[in-house]
């Protein structure tokens, strides 16, 4: 799922006043009428992308038709990820506007637990047989420092390569192509510039207008490979420290610059439009203007029929490869997992009929249906063992499997502003603004900062 993939905290709370105005359109708190659920979710700023949509109006339906007499109210909120944070923040403040039920990305729900706009589900979940068809990683995944959970996840997500097979013909690259190192995706990504112009060599995201999808998909894809995958280099968990700017650390700012400085990606104007993801998934990569998207696993979820970009023959015209470790150092390849989660804001009205809401999405049927349409990994156990999710899709195969190689955010209340700070040093070396060391300095002080000094030199 999109992370999907966020903003720093000054336009947060820049941002924070434009949401008030949207917010007041949403009528009364969700007490308001004790037989109505209200639900709010992250809607597509694509008018063409109805998934959620599509899903949640059946929920909807089968919702009310088991609960006579109850109804289910939708709050949509519709923009990009970083907007989406603040004015879901924004309503989770107080009685009369926070629903009954909000979709959370896990990065940011440390912070809302901390800021005590959730409520936890222990109870519930100790009620409810199905919890224990998710698998551990995800149930971790919504837990707070208190060891109490606030969410339930509806999926999580993996991410690698996806490369063009005719850019690759032409270029006279393999069609089975498998890096090994990150040289290997360099150098394929200069063999298209040289051989096929005209064509985007490579996207990695960078910078803080596409947020979270800069850390996650691109930073953190290559951080978390330049060691053996046994520690993990953004947090020391020993220590309970943030590790500072490392060796491994620059190695991936440097990765960042010299796609930028090599012009091997799209135009600094256009990596740094926060809506860049949109033209990956909706016009690039489809029309042959990418050769190599460093990206997620719920692409494909755009291109399934009745999405407005379908594109059927996707799975014949890309090819798929792990994103190597730097050196092709053990393990060899390396993803980051993260997702979403449904949660119950603390000044939700109708907590119980939210949670019952939350089990009409979860049963098997439905979130293995979840699951196919968002182009999103199972995380129950049960879905994921069924032959017909994972036949239902190309792909889903080639994402589930890399969850053996997976990595995971640390989940602390200080991970949105680390996070932050991350996506303004590559924004300094994308631009040519600052040089890697300068930028892994700044990266330091903004780190000791947002970390009240809990910070590890290695």
């Amino acid at each position: 799922m999109p992370v999907r993939p966020t903003a720093s905290l000054p336009t947060l709370l820049a941002l924070t006043l434009a949401a008030a105005g949207t917010l007041t359109a949403c009528g009364g708190g969700s007490g308001s009428d004790p037989d109505t659920v209200k639900v709010s979710y992250k809607q597509s700023t694509d008018n063409s992308i109805k998934v959620m949509d599509t899903y949640l109006a059946d929920i909807k339906k089968q919702f009310e038709k088991a609960n006579p007499g109850k109804k289910v109210e939708f709050v949509p909120i519709k923009a990009p990820d970083s907007e989406y944070y603040t004015k879901l923040q924004q309503m989770l403040r107080s009685p009369k506007t926070a629903p009954d039920l909000v979709y959370e990305d896990t990065f940011l729900i440390n912070s809302d637990i901390t800021s005590g706009y959730l409520k936890p589900l222990d109870p519930y979940l100790a009620k409810w047989q199905d919890w224990n068809q998710f698998i551990d990683t995800a149930q971790a995944a919504a837990k707070g420092e208190d060891g109490r959970t606030y969410g339930v996840p509806d999926g999580t997500d993996t991410r690698g390569l996806w490369f063009s097979k005719d850019v690759f013909k032409k270029a006279g690259l393999p069609t089975d192509w498998q890096p090994k190192t990150w040289n290997d995706v360099l150098d394929a990504a200069r063999t298209v510039k040289e051989k096929v112009p005209g064509v985007i060599p490579l996207n990695v995201y960078t910078g803080k207008p596409v947020g979270e999808a800069a850390t996650m998909q691109t930073f953190e894809m290559l951080l978390y490979g330049t060691n053996d995958g046994t520690a993990d280099p953004l947090y020391d968990k020993s220590a309970k420290k943030w590790v500072a700017g490392s060796k491994g650390f620059k190695d991936s700012l440097s990765f960042v610059e010299t796609v930028y400085k090599e012009k091997l990606g799209p135009e600094v104007s256009d990596a740094l439009d926060p809506n860049v993801g949109t033209r990956v998934r909706g016009e690039w990569l489809p029309k042959g203007k990418l050769a190599i998207a460093l990206d997620g696993s719920w692409l494909p979820q755009d291109w399934l029929p009745g999405s407005g970009h379908e594109w059927p023959e996707w799975s014949e015209e890309l090819g798929l490869a792990a994103m190597p470790t730097q050196n092709g150092q053990a393990p060899g390849k390396v993803s980051m997992s993260g997702g979403w989660t449904w949660s119950i804001p603390a000044k939700a009205g109708n907590p119980d009929l939210a949670f019952e809401f939350i089990k009409t999405m979860q049963t098997k049927a439905n979130a293995q249906k979840w699951y196919i349409a968002n182009s999103g990994i199972a995380v129950r156990k049960d879905v994921a063992d069924d032959p017909s999710y994972t036949d239902a899709q190309p792909g889903i195969k080639f994402f589930t499997d890399l969850v053996a190689s997976t990595h995971y955010r640390p989940a602390f209340p200080a991970y949105p502003k680390v996070s932050t700070a991350v996506q303004e040093a590559m924004e300094g070396v994308t631009t040519g603004d600052m040089s890697v060391d300068d930028a892994a300095k700044r990266y330091d002080e903004e780190l000791k900062s947002a970390t009240d000094d809990q910070v590890i030199q290695k």
